[in-house]
């Protein structure tokens, strides 16, 4: 399985550069400019690490670190920034941040952290991947390491929150599963979204993988309770 890497740089020039060194070394990157982009793109794809700036346009860096650890506690997030106090760093390292390079950098530097936290991923991944990567039901498949799914359709490209909703209804097939047990399972914090954001993420699953969504054999709605998955 190919690492893949969200790089999050404004400068151009820098962010083409370490895309284009990070690839060589073996590595899928993609890269955006804001720190915006960086949160929608980290909800939508599946990554083994970031590579982020701080200082950034429309959401600084610490603040989409820490939108990361709302999502997600154990991708491992390299800080790259110009700020070099030592404040500095410790506020990177609180905020969630698992290492912090300077700028300027040497590359083979970057390279080697980038590589250990990659390391580091890709072994607790694969610690339960006989277990979890894929599912199959029906003539569905299901691959929640690649975020890659066959439905009644076709192939299917999932988002990060689809794949963490799936794997936990799987994970407790043919039980009744809470709304407020999904919430803090899958988003991950006291905030919840309204309860009709699971809702539409049901209506996906049907229209992906039921033979006839209206009535469905394997996402159920239990009114008042919450939701299960037959197989």
């Amino acid at each position: 399985m190919t690492a893949r890497i969200l790089l999050v740089e404004d400068e151009a020039n820098i962010r083409e550069n370490l895309k284009l060194n990070l690839e060589l070394e073996g590595y899928e990157v993609v890269s955006v400019d804001n720190g915006l982009d960086a949160v929608k793109t980290f909800r939508d794809q599946r990554f083994n690490a970031l590579v982020l700036d701080i200082m950034l346009p429309e959401m600084d860096g610490l603040s989409v670190c820490e939108q990361v650890r709302l999502e997600d506690r154990e991708v491992p997030i390299l800080f790259l920034t110009a700020k070099d106090a030592s404040k500095d760093i410790v506020a990177g390292l609180k905020t969630g941040g698992d290492d912090y390079l300077t700028k300027p950098f040497h590359l083979e530097e970057l390279l080697l952290r980038v590589g250990k936290l990659v390391d580091r991923s890709l072994r607790a991944s694969g610690s339960t991947a006989a277990e979890v990567d894929e599912f199959q039901f029906g003539g569905n498949r299901v691959n929640f390491a690649t975020y890659e799914a066959v439905g009644k359709d076709g192939p299917i490209r999932l988002t990060n929150k689809e794949v963490k909703l799936l794997k936990l209804l799987v994970d407790r097939r043919n039980e009744v599963v809470s709304r407020q047990h999904i919430l803090q399972t899958v988003w991950g914090y006291d905030v919840f979204p309204s309860t009709r954001t699971i809702d539409n993420f049901i209506l996906a699953f049907r229209k992906y993988f039921e033979p006839d969504p209206k009535n469905p054999a394997y996402f159920h709605s239990v009114r008042g309770v919450g939701y299960k998955f037959s197989a």
